[in-house]
């Protein structure tokens, strides 16, 4: 009762609450009446705010500040009455102001105060309602406690007791489960059911806790852990499968399982750590067993062999099959790496997209962090897997000196690390630096060494070549030789990576995305070694048996003759020398012939030349294979090209009488080349010097002693027009060489460094190019000796030139001259049975002699001693009788020098000073020749004196040559 009249009197009225109000009433509120006549006088908002910035901060401070102390404080010694009525002014209207300001906020508040006053009235109201409700509360109490019985609460105790026994009844049931779940683990391990065996135990151990009141759960709790670290154990091993041999479904339970133990980041740690040692193993247990084998007994000495110093007991027949298969083994571990890439690139992928559906925010925090964690984890150990490749890799080759391989050996360990550099770059983007420096210097030593044989080898070629034709068909192509396969296979996807082009017009596949479902790039290089054979060569110069019975056949018919044979026996297109037939019987021998030769346009070469392409090529399978050492090797393919060229001009074109006719049968483009050629690569010196020094013997190391000629090549007989054939297919051979180092420019141009090329530009623009021209002092030598010119010379000595009549007969050495030719026509037939003269050999062979021919008819001129205008005639009528003849031997035109000996002839009438200015004109004349003619010319119509002066201009001409 008490409480209740203390409950009752501790409460108010709302009339009571109203009243306690009234305290707030006692501030200083200005009424109603106030607040209206301070909004009613006149105001500037701006100046009123000013007078309140103009009040000292001092008054804003805290309740306990004496205004009054501090005004009177401020007041000075001596006091101006006007003074203080200007400040207390001042200080009225500062409180003018701020009442002002005051009220205007009141005013403006005071809905907000009216509103939360009838707020807290009806709280009031409802506070009295609740003290009812309790009254009434805790009468129905007292009313339940006299109405229950002991009785009730003893059935509720019973009650309360059998719930706990179920209870613990459950409990016991659970602990019998708990004990026998470590039977289950065990089968889900075997299983490798790792997430359902880590599920399972995590759920153990949840429920362990639950009961850990229990003091038989203490104990399953420590084997519930042990089982757990060995589920951990046998994860990790699993872990460590992936390396080798990556598997989805296995790598997927692996994942869930780490992340339900909420170690992903640790498994990450963990896989790198297997992989690096999995390609430590894997290289180790590769070259131990290659090793082992090799020595063919049981002793484990090398199993306890450093990995180093194991590869250097691997011998030469064994090296090739091990580094394979140690290429084809890391290929496996990076293949496994690339994969484990993939599957966290697909997974991230899908759990990006679930989470955005989720609205677990703090969750999806966490695994954005270990997926950022996994992928940089993953980016970085791409380039410390492929450092360690390359290391294992790099050991490996300089476990043994390359050297002792041969090329073809060598060019398939280029391939393999090639390759394996082509897998590298696709794995991480490197451009595997490690491999490249150390195959590099290998490749450079080896190669130097390879090419200096090379030379040697084609020095005793050429000292033993009899510059025979090699019979190939006539679609011959380079791309058909065993050596240039590769450059055919680069299209095929199936080869090799180091044989892919250099640029695609369409995104290549990565050797990851086409073997990364089965196969390895290292066993494609067995499969195309020798995958097929060459079919280059021609039988007896026909493409087929068939073809040469049904020449034979055609030609031996007395069928017309076809009319571009009646013209000339040579076909345009096949471009063989030109003969004039003069009748049927010698056309048709010469068809035969013709035929033999234009049956099939094939290219002129030796077996030499072939010899050289094919050194080009394997030259070019290593540039392919190590793009580094292109510009090495475009130096040594140039090299060989060089010699090639100065042993053809060595063996036919060296003469020291050709560049003394004046004629310039040598470019200075090619005098330049030879001199080069000579001087950088050419060893004149016959016996090593003692007392030379090292510089001197290293720079002699890099030469070649220059070729001669084989005794078996006669370049001295007339019959055979002196070794024309030799020739023909000597320089034609070269010329063959040039148009195949041009055919592969673009891809040598592709292959070569930025900084290299203008070599490459300088070797193309100032060595093969000048290949076809060595074809003119070559055939000036043939030429020279083809035609008997001193006996022309001697029968034109014989003829009188000072006759007083007009002569209508041309004189012997004509006919004899063009005897000459006729014999040459036939030879030039006979060589044609053996080797196909080429139209622009023919045209050259004819220019020389015609022209040969021409000037010895001026130098016979020359040599008269009196003529006279009826003689000059003559001259004129001789040499039109040749024309006319000649025209008919050859379809040359127009005939070379045949202005040279007109205007020589001509000449003999000009007066004195057309003489002059002639012969100033003119120096392609020699001194005799002019001086002759000015001779001849005395007395008929030149003087002693005018003698004198055209002598005297013909000596200022020859003296700057003097």
């Amino acid at each position: 009762l008490t409480r209740t009249r203390g409950f009752q009197f501790g409460l108010k009225s709302p009339q009571e609450s109203l009243s306690d109000l009234g305290a707030i009433e006692s501030l200083r509120v200005p009424g109603k009446e106030e607040f209206r006549e301070l909004r009613e006088q006149p105001s500037d908002p701006q100046a009123e705010q000013e007078l309140i910035n103009s009040i000292e901060q001092v008054y804003f401070s805290a309740d306990s500040f004496d205004i009054v102390k501090y005004e009177l404080e401020k007041l000075p010694p001596v006091l101006n009455l006007q003074d203080l009525e200007e400040y207390r002014d001042k200080l009225k209207q500062q409180q003018a102001a701020v009442s002002k300001k005051v009220a205007d906020l009141i005013l403006e508040k005071q809905p907000a105060y009216v509103k939360e006053l009838e707020r807290v009235t009806s709280l009031q109201t409802g506070l009295q309602l609740a003290a009812v409700i309790c009254t009434n509360g805790r009468r129905h109490l007292n009313i339940a406690k006299e109405g229950f019985t002991q009785a009730s609460l003893g059935l509720l105790a019973n009650q309360r007791k059998r719930q706990l026994l179920i209870g613990l009844l459950k409990s016991l049931r659970t602990i019998k489960t708990l004990q026998r779940t470590d039977v289950r683990l065990s089968e889900m391990l075997e299983e490798e059911d790792y997430p359902g065996a880590i599920q399972l135990c995590l759920e153990c151990q949840k429920a362990a806790s639950t009961f850990k009141h229990y003091s038989c759960i203490s104990e399953l709790n420590s084997k519930l852990q042990d089982t757990l670290e060995q589920i951990e154990e046998q994860l990790d091993v699993a872990l460590s499968k992936i390396c080798k041999n990556f598997d989805i479904n296995h790598y997927t339970k692996v994942q869930q399982a780490y992340r339900l133990l909420g170690k992903t980041q640790t498994a990450m740690d963990q896989l790198h750590m297997h992989f690096t040692q999995a390609i430590h193993n894997t290289v180790f247990q590769v070259v131990l067993g290659y090793v082992e084998l090799c020595a063919g007994n049981t002793d484990t000495k090398f199993q306890k062999l450093q990995y180093k110093d194991l590869c250097t007991h691997v011998t030469p027949d064994s090296y090739i099959p091990c580094l394979a298969d140690l290429c084809k083994a890391l290929w496996e571990v990076m293949l496994s790496y690339y994969r484990t890439m993939e599957w966290h690139e697909k997974h991230d992928n899908e759990d990006t997209a679930s989470a955005s559906e989720g609205s677990n925010m703090i969750g999806t925090e966490e695994t954005n962090f270990d997926r950022g964690y996994i992928k940089k984890k993953l980016e970085h150990g791409l380039t410390r897997i492929w450092q360690d490749v390359q290391l294992k890799v790099k050991t490996y080759l300089l476990g043994t000196d390359l050297s002792i391989f041969k090329y073809d050996d060598f060019i398939f360990v280029l391939d393999i690390i090639s390759r394996l550099m082509q897998v590298g770059e696709e794995f991480c983007g490197s451009k595997s630096e490690v491999l490249q420096e150390s195959i590099r210097k290998q490749s450079v030593n080896y190669f130097k060494n390879y090419h200096r044989t090379r030379l040697d080898e084609l020095r005793m070629f050429l000292e033993n070549e009899t510059w025979e034709l090699c019979p190939v068909k006539s679609n011959f192509s380079i791309l058909q030789l065993h050596e240039f396969k590769f450059m055919e296979q680069s299209r095929s996807p199936s080869v090799s990576p180091s044989k892919q082009p250099v640029s695609t017009s369409s995104k290549a596949v990565t050797l990851f995305e086409q073997y990364c479902s089965g196969g390895n790039p290292f066993e494609i290089q067995a499969n195309h070694k020798d995958e097929e054979t060459e079919d280059v060569l021609a039988s007896n110069g026909y493409e087929s048996d068939e073809q040469e019975k049904s020449a034979y056949q055609e030609y031996d018919s007395d069928s017309d003759v076809p009319e571009e044979l009646k013209r000339d026996y040579v076909d345009e297109q096949t471009g063989d020398a030109p003969v004039k037939s003069v009748s049927r019987e010698t056309l048709k021998s010469r068809k035969k012939s013709d035929y033999s030769l234009n049956k099939v346009n094939a290219p002129i070469l030796t077996n030499t030349t072939l010899n050289v392409i094919r050194l080009v090529g394997k030259y070019m399978q290593m540039m392919n294979i190590l793009k580094p050492i292109a510009f090495d090797v475009i130096h040594f393919m140039s090299q060989l090209f060089d010699y090639y060229l100065y042993a053809i001009y060595t063996f036919f074109g060296r003469n020291d009488s050709l560049e003394s006719t004046g004629l310039g049968l040598s470019s200075s483009r090619l005098r330049t080349t030879l001199n080069r050629i000579q001087e950088s690569l050419i060893d004149l010196e016959v016996s090593a010097d003692p007392t030379a020094t090292l510089t001197a013997a290293e720079e002699r190391k890099e030469k070649v002693p220059s070729p001669h000629l084989s005794h078996l090549v006669v370049l001295t007989s007339g019959d055979t027009l002196y070794g024309l054939a030799e020739r023909v297919v000597a320089t034609e051979s070269l010329v063959f060489l040039a148009e195949q180092f041009e055919f592969l420019q673009p891809h040598l141009d592709a292959v070569m460094p930025a900084v290299k090329k203008p070599f490459l530009q300088q070797f193309y623009s100032q060595t093969v190019s000048t290949a076809s021209e060595l074809r003119k002092p070559i055939y000036w030598i043939v030429a020279g000796k083809a035609i008997d010119y001193e006996q022309m010379l001697l029968l034109m000595a014989n003829v009188k030139w000072d006759v007083k009549e007009i002569m209508s007969q041309h004189n012997i050495y004509v006919d004899a001259l063009l005897k000459e030719f006729e014999q040459f026509n036939r030879r030039l037939n006979e060589v044609s049975k053996r080797v196909r003269i080429p139209l622009p050999v023919s045209n050259i062979l004819w220019e020389h002699c015609i022209r040969l021919a021409n000037r010895t008819i001026v130098e016979g001129y020359a040599n008269v001693k009196k003529c006279s205008n009826e003689g000059r005639a003559l001259m004129q009528l001789d040499f039109q009788q040749f024309l006319m003849k000649l025209e008919k031997l050859t379809d040359i035109r127009p005939i070379p020098d045949k202005e040279f000996v007109e205007t020589y002839i001509k000449a003999y009438y000009l007066t004195e000073n057309d003489m002059e200015r002639w012969i100033k004109e003119h120096r392609e004349y020699s001194m005799k020749q002019l001086t002759n003619l000015v001779n001849v010319c005395l007395g008929s119509h030149i003087n002693k004196k005018a003698r004198q002066k055209l002598l005297a201009a013909i000596d200022d001409i020859d003296r700057p040559k003097r």
